[in-house]
């Protein structure tokens, strides 16, 4: 059963090999809410049967999720049909040659440290997660704290979306593998690494701040208090 996951997680990840159909992924990945067929094949300038046929592609293997939803937001008569619209896919694929099994140490190492900080993050984890925060912050150059931040989120796996009102949130957690099991603790270190971004990048002005929401990282950025 183990050989058959991981040939299908193969073939998953091979059909990401082909430019355009990369494109669209990356795209449809990177909005907010679910896309239509003409807006993806708008962004990568394609056209929308070419657009339908690698988002098919990508929704059959688990890629992508696919439903229907009216884009014009009308109801009722005269609306007209729903339009086939789709959003990045809450499965997760990893593979390594030769095989590797990180998840289960991660788990392993993550149970220890709770005994260690009875639940919590202990100390010696949430400084070593600040400094790594500090040096991925460092590592960002050019343009403004808050650009600086924003790449270094990106770096980082964070995948950041300004709001409205300026908050930066976090659509992918890099450790989302762990949440379930040990939320509090990988909340934390996120936390402490955020806060460390924060002082590497010199975007003061910002403070990372718990906020967990459906489908996003625990930690939003919000303008500090004057």
């Amino acid at each position: 059963m183990e050989d058959q996951q991981r040939q299908r997680e193969f073939a998953a990840l091979g059909l990401l090999d082909e430019p355009v159909r990369r494109q669209l992924y990356d795209w449809v990945v990177a909005q907010a809410g679910p896309v239509g067929r003409e807006a993806a094949a708008r962004a990568v300038g394609v056209s929308r049967a070419l657009a339908t046929f690698h988002l098919d592609k990508l929704a059959a293997a688990g890629l992508l999720d696919a439903s229907y939803l009216r884009l014009t937001g009308r109801v009722g008569p005269g609306a007209g049909r729903p339009a086939r619209v789709y959003r990045r896919a809450d499965r997760e694929l990893s593979v390594s040659l030769p095989e590797r099994r990180y998840a289960r140490v991660a788990d392993l190492f993550a149970t220890a440290l709770e005994r260690l900080g009875d639940g919590r993050p202990p100390r010696a984890l949430t400084v070593a997660a600040r400094e790594l925060g500090w040096e991925l912050g460092r590592g960002a150059r050019r343009g403004s704290p808050r650009t600086r931040l924003l790449k270094a989120l990106a770096a980082g796996g964070y995948e950041p979306s300004t709001e409205a009102d300026g908050a930066i949130r976090l659509r992918n957690c890099p450790f989302d593998a762990l949440v379930d099991e040990h939320r509090t603790l990988v909340c934390g270190t996120n936390v402490a690494m955020a806060t460390g971004i924060v002082e590497g990048t010199g975007a003061d002005e910002l403070v990372p701040v718990l906020d967990a929401q459906p489908g996003l990282c625990c930690v939003t950025f919000r303008e500090r208090p004057a």
